[in-house]
């Protein structure tokens, strides 16, 4: 199990026009990600998925640039096994030597952004690698799946207010899901007018359709404030990233104002920007987003924090099969581990990379119990797809 070689790949999948939804972040025109693949000496490939951006499209050049020259560097000729020791080494760059020795952390200054979402894609790819050298899922070898199926939520919602409930009610039809999720925030002008679309999916829903909400990080700590007191009687299932995840005390300060569960977690990194989270109380839920935050292996960090503070753990989903699988692993392993989110948006990297296909039925996505990851890559697609760079 020695390394061979470590490659990652700009995937970039134009999208349909007639397919593309309009949010805070613009037109989604694209789906993009680095695609990683580590090859052993042996000939044994694991694949993993990493991401500048939350949103569907991104440039994703630099990342690219990050795990070919150097994190993969880092890891030839290194028994592809020592996937906590190869975390430690990247994560603390020239001073890993000391954290290994010490059992604490020397980061780099790259302790966030692009430098994590290389470490996420590799270690990805290792635990993929592990998980077919030993003929086992990611999930088993994270000490095993709680259930071979969970409940996951059709995210999505983007209709203006006269529209958002009858393509809610679509997604329940469609999936058969007890719960949808729609986008607020300051693309509808104002708290009010966010308000009055959210009054107007649950009053199309009914009451025994879970509905959250998600802003994207954009309204204010007022705005945010306003609107839970907006919505306090339509029982949301959360709010998700009321302010930016730069404003972890504003998060806070609305959390202990409403009674409705606040959610975040997809822009944030590593197991730190989580504890802070804990630690200041500001989240009922926790969404690491696997190609982001650290990989699998953070991620089980994360949801210990969210064990340890009685919180829940939802993965962000919005993302390709790898990171997809990846996620759903982890949280069917966490004993935090809740709900998971499956796209309703155009997504060409969940449902056109791999051979195999996700899908929900009467709400509720099943685990597989395919070696590693369990997805297998459609090389094809990736050559169609991939950016000279």
């Amino acid at each position: 199990m020695h390394i061979k070689s470590v490659q990652a790949r700009w995937i970039h999948v134009p999208i349909a026009k007639e397919k593309r939804h309009v949010s805070d972040f613009g037109e989604a025109s694209s789906f993009d990600c680095a695609l990683v693949r580590i090859e052993t000496r042996s000939g044994l490939v694991g694949w993993g998925e990493a991401r500048e951006v939350v949103g569907s499209s991104g440039n994703h050049a630099t990342l690219v640039t990050a795990i070919n020259e150097l994190y993969g560097p880092m890891l030839v000729g290194q028994d592809a096994c020592d996937i906590n020791r190869h975390w430690e080494l990247m994560y603390n760059g020239t001073r890993g030597h000391y954290a290994l020795a010490h059992g604490r952390v020397f980061p780099a200054l790259g302790r966030r952004g692009v430098s994590i979402a290389a470490i996420s894609g590799i270690d990805m790819a290792l635990w993929d690698l592990l998980g077919k050298h030993l003929k086992a899922p990611v999930w088993q070898l994270l000490g095993g799946r709680k259930a071979d199926r969970m409940p996951a939520y059709a995210s999505g919602g983007w209709a203006d207010e006269a529209g958002i409930g009858a393509q809610l009610a679509g997604y329940v039809e469609k999936g058969g899901f007890s719960a949808v999720k729609m986008r607020v925030g300051v693309i509808d002008g104002s708290p009010e007018a966010s308000a009055r679309r959210v009054q107007a999916a649950r009053r199309t829903l009914g009451p025994d359709i879970g509905i959250a909400c998600d802003a994207h990080g954009t309204f204010s700590v007022a705005e945010a404030k306003r609107f839970c007191r907006l919505v306090e009687d339509c029982g949301l299932l959360w709010f998700e990233e009321p302010v930016t995840a730069d404003d972890k005390a504003g998060l806070a300060q609305i959390r202990a104002l409403t009674s409705v569960p606040i959610a975040t977690g997809e822009s944030d990194f590593t197991r730190f920007d989580f504890r802070d989270l804990a630690v200041l109380q500001a989240a009922d839920i926790f969404q690491p987003d696997l190609a982001i935050c650290g990989g699998i292996s953070e991620a089980m960090r994360i949801g210990a924090i969210a064990s340890a503070w009685n919180l829940r753990l939802a993965p962000h989903l919005w993302t390709g099969a790898l990171a997809f699988s990846a996620g759903m692993s982890v949280a069917a392993a966490s004993p935090a581990g809740w709900l998971l989110e499956f796209s309703l948006g155009a997504n060409p990297l969940l449902h056109d990379m791999a051979h195999e296909t996700f899908e929900a039925r009467d709400g509720d996505i099943e685990i597989p119990d395919r070696p590693g990851l369990g997805v297998t890559i459609n090389e094809a697609f990736v050559e169609q797809h991939v950016v000279a760079l």
